[in-house]
């Protein structure tokens, strides 16, 4: 009877074994399961990770490319190319009607404009610009030639009267970003002229510059030329006038 007893307590135990054993092998399994989700959610991090740097990178991308474009437009800019310091200095330092007497102007340092005065017929603006950085000196008028634009000899040109009696500074001088100003009526008493004159030669400077420094200026049609006046230069048109009025006296 002890023997049977045995056995069955054997059994029972067994059983209980086998039952504990399915109980931690279930256990097992659930611990496998939440270890194979962790590295399932660590590269979800790491996705994550991936495409948060990859955003980084963009940002410092655009970063460095607003940086270029600030850089560039700072370079365009170009406060210290332009020189607007050095500029000023050199401008502010040759200004003076002093510096105007001992440099004559350059050509180069001028733009020449010849336009029919507003309210007359028969007067023509000569503008004479210093697009330089200094101050230059200009003859006291421009030396004009009239004549006909295809002529071979130009010895033949009307030269008009200019007032007498001059005197005085040495050069007209003439500051940077200003213009001298002269004045000329082809046709002063209005009445008959020739008309072969469809040109007017213009040099800014007739005491300094050379005869290549000339330019021509189409005159148009129409044109009548008698006992031309040119006065000096001055700094307005209405200035201007007044001196070609005293051309010839």
């Amino acid at each position: 009877m002890r023997t049977i007893r045995s056995r069955k307590h054997t059994a029972a135990l067994a059983a209980v074994t086998a039952v504990l054993a399915l109980s931690l092998t279930a256990c097992g399994g659930d611990d496998t399961g939440t270890k194979s989700a962790g590295p399932a959610n660590n590269s979800d991090t790491a996705s994550t990770g991936a495409s948060q740097p990859s955003t980084d990178a963009t940002t410092t991308d655009t970063t460095k490319t607003g940086g270029t474009a600030q850089n560039t437009g700072a370079t365009k800019t170009g406060t210290s190319k332009s020189g607007t310091a050095a500029g000023s200095g050199a401008t502010g330092g040759n200004t003076g009607d002093s510096y105007a007497y001992k440099h004559p102007c350059k050509s180069s340092d001028l733009s020449v404009r010849v336009y029919p005065r507003e309210g007359s017929s028969t007067q023509q603006v000569i503008e004479v610009n210093n697009t330089g950085a200094n101050s230059c000196g200009l003859s006291y008028f421009p030396r004009v030639g009239l004549g006909a634009s295809k002529a071979s000899d130009h010895s033949k040109d009307i030269t008009p009267a200019v007032p007498g009696g001059l005197g005085g500074a040495p050069a007209y001088p003439v500051k940077p970003k200003t213009a001298a100003i002269a004045v000329i009526d082809l046709n002063p008493s209005g009445g008959n002229g020739v008309t072969w004159v469809n040109e007017m030669n213009v040099l800014a400077d007739g005491d300094h510059m050379p005869n290549a420094d000339t330019q021509n200026f189409e005159l148009g049609p129409d044109v009548k030329v008698n006992s031309p006046k040119l006065g000096l230069y001055q700094g307005s048109v209405a200035d201007a006038v007044n001196s070609m009025k005293q051309a010839g006296n």
